[in-house]
């Protein structure tokens, strides 16, 4: 990934973790937490793809297994938000831009489905049944309605940063610079400074030849 992809992605994970840990969580709200860092997570992943999805999602989940008062092994929210940002990565549009809402409306629904349901999976094979106290069902059911309505105000504005970031005119200013100075740097300091002085030994040794040639024809005329 480049810097100012990372850089980005890494403001705005930290910015919605500790929003969702300060606030969100606060609320006690019935049910599940309405997810900021997934949805971050979708918006990033909907404009840089696959791979940036999941490299993401791996960070964002790290970063929220280790926050606290988080009360369960370290990697398992890792892992689902590693497969959530790769799987909606997939669905990234060719031209970059969504020509409607419908579609990351979809993509949140199954976002917040699938990772309550993978959490609650990866919670089973280690021993937590904390879903099963709380009721998968109604996880299921707030954890979609939380992040299906705040997502209008989160996921736009994370790609809309994304896409600015990416299209950053001082990035382009500053990469066509890097390659005039590489381009120099090879021209001045291998091909053409090298065949200066081939062809600079070539006239010597022309100019040499020519003062020897002088000379035994003087010595010859003598």
């Amino acid at each position: 990934m480049r810097f100012n992809r990372m850089l980005l992605s890494t403001t705005l994970v930290i910015v919605a973790l500790v929003i969702q840990v300060s606030v969100l969580a606060r609320l006690h709200l019935p049910g599940a937490v309405p997810d900021l860092v997934l949805l971050t997570v979708l918006g990033l992943a909907l404009v840089y793809g696959h791979v940036g999805g999941a490299l993401i999602g791996f960070g964002a989940g790290l970063l929220s297994d280790l926050a606290p008062p988080a009360d369960h092994a370290a990697g398992r929210y890792a892992l689902v938000l590693c497969v959530i940002g790769y799987l909606t990565g997939l669905a990234k549009p060719e031209t970059g831009r969504l020509k409607s809402a419908t579609g990351p409306m979809a993509v949140v629904v199954v976002a917040a489905l699938g990772s309550t349901l993978l959490y609650a999976g990866v919670g089973a094979l280690v021993g937590d049944d904390a879903a099963r106290h709380v009721g998968l069902p109604s996880l299921l059911f707030t954890a979609a309605l939380y992040d299906l309505l705040l997502a209008p105000f989160v996921v736009p504005g994370v790609m809309a940063l994304a896409r600015r970031a990416d299209n950053d005119p001082l990035a382009e200013t500053n990469k066509a610079k890097a390659a005039d100075v590489s381009s120099g740097w090879l021209s001045s300091g291998t091909g053409l400074r090298i065949g200066g002085q081939r062809g600079g030994l070539r006239i010597r040794a022309a100019r040499s030849r020519a003062a020897r040639a002088g000379r035994i024809k003087g010595v010859k005329r003598l």
